[in-house]
């Protein structure tokens, strides 16, 4: 790969969400249909968008894993397309699985964003450091079937960090360069309302690991536990929490609502960068 996978990365920087599947939490469903992934996809570059991650699995709370083949059915319709007229903006695979993102880095994408952090399958280092993409490692405890089970942790911050940093180790350690790596605390993967919240509060001190951190809250339960509202009617509390995750350290935010949280992002940036 020619140029710097993470030419795209300029933060305050927002990732649009696109699942390619029947049960997501928030948009399952919804790009199953011809087309309708890719017009999404288009819409949230036009919405300022710097790279759209693109995923085939269910990771909410409950959900069963799904097998490489069946992701990649799911997929194949969208990557032909987008093999044929390559988007206007960077992409990503949500993927734990090395065939999907190999199969994803050939159609162009430019990230792997894997929410086992590199547990689930051993090949996927070697495929990242082979293929010069970059990499996001997220924590989770244990997997979406069971990661709500009763999650406790001493000093959840500590403990992700901790977890991050092995998991960085690992990845340098098959080849993959540090400076490719992007980190997330799994904000919702086996962690309570509580854990959460000092998870976002202590976005700082997981930004002195050193590389940039994603951040993914967009309607997810905590915003549905602090506002009372259903995932429908989620978007201000999810821009609330986008914003106070910037103000932490946060580099991406990982979203449904792209052109909504551009807007807040650019008011927010242009007050935080005024002389009084």
């Amino acid at each position: 790969m020619g140029r710097d996978p993470l030419d795209w990365l300029r933060p305050p920087s927002v990732m649009g969400v696109v699942n390619v599947t029947p049960d997501s939490f928030s948009d399952g469903g919804e790009h199953l249909a011809s087309g309708a992934a890719r017009r999404t996809i288009d819409q949230m570059s036009h919405d300022g968008a710097a790279i759209v991650d693109l995923g085939a699995e269910s990771t909410r709370p409950g959900a069963e894993r799904v097998d490489p083949s069946e992701q990649l059915r799911r997929l194949e319709a969208l990557f032909a397309d987008l093999a044929r007229r390559p988007p206007h903006t960077a992409l990503s695979i949500d993927t734990t699985h090395a065939a999907v993102a190999d199969a994803a880095i050939g159609i162009g994408a430019v990230l792997v964003n894997d929410v086992s952090a590199g547990r689930d399958d051993p090949e996927l280092f070697g495929l990242v450091a082979d293929r010069g993409v970059a990499l996001c490692l997220m924590h989770m405890r244990g997997q979406p079937r069971d990661m709500q089970d009763d999650p406790t942790y001493e000093d959840v911050v500590g403990e992700v960090i901790g977890f991050l940093e092995g998991r960085i180790d690992a990845a340098v350690r098959a080849g993959v360069r540090e400076d490719r790596i992007l980190v997330d605390p799994g904000v919702g993967f086996g962690k309570t309302l509580a854990h959460n919240l000092a998870l976002v509060a202590g976005l700082e001190r997981i930004r002195a690991i050193g590389r940039p951190v994603v951040v993914g809250l967009s309607r997810k339960g905590m915003i549905g536990l602090l506002t009372g509202r259903p995932i429908e009617g989620r978007m201000a509390g999810s821009l609330g929490g986008g914003l106070a995750a910037i103000v932490h350290g946060a580099d991406v935010l990982r979203v449904h609502d792209v052109a909504e949280t551009v807007d807040a992002l650019r008011v927010w940036t242009a007050i935080a960068g005024a002389r009084a």
